[in-house]
């Protein structure tokens, strides 16, 4: 029998998924390409270890160092100011400024080889996509995005829950964003977290929620109710339209409607009609205006997680997996153009975001165990790249994306192990090099995707959500 989705990669007689698509192509199977690929977007939207993917990502680069691959026995100028100390996990040298994660460190595994050569920030479109950056004449050290660039994962999920039966008519979004979109807060616009060639109807739904003034952290301070209004932007109308006149409004849209598909029943407006029947959909969901509303959310429970952005914005991300979103960034961005990117290591280090991190993460690791989320809850935490291992002398380190750690726990994740060994100065790999594609994969395939499921790009040619990777099923039980 000729078998052509699931994770299968060939059929019984010798033929490869890419032999069964190249054939259909030509319609010799008595089906067409676009038939074809619609029966694998239908087939892949579900299914694996996962209902859910958290995506935490500490943009500009965690050092290695100072987290969970310490190097006590280093060279002075390499080992960095921390010591390591005792966890649950064999192994594992975590720092002592994240007691908290070392206290549960059973419940995650680290991976300490993620390896790539992109070695800026905007490796965070690698990061977020499984694909380098697209080779083009931008000539900046900061890439904007743009509709050229490949999907986010984010994204991939949007297209293929909208496309699935009964997929536009979710009340919640498959893909958001919190508490901003990576780089709005500096005033950029990063790339990687859209949904590029695929267009902008899969972008995520991302709430906007921005500091005080050129220089305020709110990643760094506590933040009052009324600054952490988390309406998704494009979805906030205008507050003296009830939902009485929204439904008036697109009745009259309807009746425009009619007389303009008398004119044009080509697929650019069915598409049409079906992102702005998605709007509305999503603009009168009582369900993600609940999600959104931490006024529901017991007051001790964000206590635990921290009354910073980054607490309050992982609180938020968890009420969206319990309506169900399927594919949730948790964002700490650079509002002061540091942070993460460590370049100089002050007290913003020791007071702010280590200790943010080991009170969030693990506050949320616990959450989710405790709610039943956790073993359907797929949540991984990384940075684009990590840091130098030559320090500087204030123990600021530069940009390093050639070995940094990444963390998953959640949905058959084995706690408590560690996936990779770095060499003496945690410079590269020793074993078990990680690629981004590897990471992509393993998130794809925990989702019940195969890796290799075909989509249609721009140009309308069949490819496959990512070029190269292996799931990395050593870290799952």
């Amino acid at each position: 029998m000729l078998r052509i989705l699931g994770h299968s990669r060939a059929a019984c007689d010798g033929w490869s998924r890419r032999d069964v698509l190249q054939v259909a192509g030509t319609g010799l199977l008595g089906v067409n390409l676009p038939q074809l690929l619609a029966a694998e977007e239908q087939r892949l939207v579900g299914g694996g270890k996962a209902k859910s993917v958290l995506f935490v990502f500490l943009f500009g680069g965690p050092s290695q160092l100072e987290t969970f691959d310490l190097k006590p026995d280093a060279a002075t100028g390499i080992k960095g100011p921390y010591r390591p100390i005792d966890c649950r996990t064999p192994g594992l040298l975590i720092s002592e400024k994240l007691p908290r994660l070392a206290q549960i460190s059973d419940k995650y595994a680290v991976v300490r080889t993620v390896t790539h050569k992109q070695n800026d920030h905007n490796a965070c479109h690698y990061i977020q996509t499984g694909h380098p950056m697209p080779i083009v004449p931008r000539g900046a050290a900061q890439v904007d995005a743009t509709d050229k660039d490949w999907p986010a994962m984010g994204s991939v999920i949007e297209y293929l829950d909208t496309r699935a039966v009964g997929g536009d008519r979710r009340d919640v979004p498959s893909y958001v964003y919190l508490p901003n979109r990576l780089g709005h807060i500096q005033g950029y616009d990063r790339l990687g977290q859209y949904g590029g060639w695929l267009g902008r109807q899969y972008n995520a739904l991302a709430t906007d929620i921005r500091k005080k003034d050129a220089k305020d952290n709110p990643y760094f301070r506590d933040c009052s109710d009324e600054e952490l209004q988390f309406r998704l932007k494009e979805l906030d109308g205008v507050p003296e339209v009830t939902l009485d006149r929204l439904n008036h409004r697109r009745g009259l849209l309807d009746q425009l409607d009619d007389q303009r598909r008398q004119l044009d029943q080509g697929l650019r407006l069915a598409s049409f009609d079906r992102t702005r029947d998605r709007a509305f959909t999503l603009a009168t969901s009582q369900k993600l205006r609940d999600a959104l509303d931490l006024r529901q959310e017991p007051a001790a429970a964000r206590d635990r997680y921290g009354r910073h952005l980054f607490g309050q914005s992982a609180v938020v991300a968890r009420r969206m997996l319990e309506a169900g979103a399927r594919f949730v960034t948790l964002l700490w961005d650079c509002p002061d153009g540091y942070s993460w990117d460590s370049h100089i290591h002050n007290h913003d280090v020791d007071q702010h975001m280590l200790p943010g991190l080991d009170q969030t993460l693990s506050a949320l690791l616990v959450d989710l165990e405790e709610r039943g989320l956790l073993d359907e809850t797929l949540v991984v935490c990384l940075g684009e790249m990590g840091r130098t291992p030559q320090g500087k002398t204030n123990w600021g380190r530069d940009h390093w994306s050639f070995c940094f750690p990444a963390l998953f726990a959640g949905a058959g994740i084995r706690g408590g192990t560690v996936l990779g060994r770095s060499d003496r100065d945690a410079a590269y790999p020793a074993d078990n090099p990680v690629s981004p594609e590897d990471l992509a994969a393993t998130i794809f395939s925990a989702l019940g995707i195969d890796p290799e499921t075909r989509i249609l790009d721009a140009q309308g040619r069949p490819v496959p959500l990512l070029d190269a990777g292996v799931p990395l099923e050593r870290l799952f039980g």
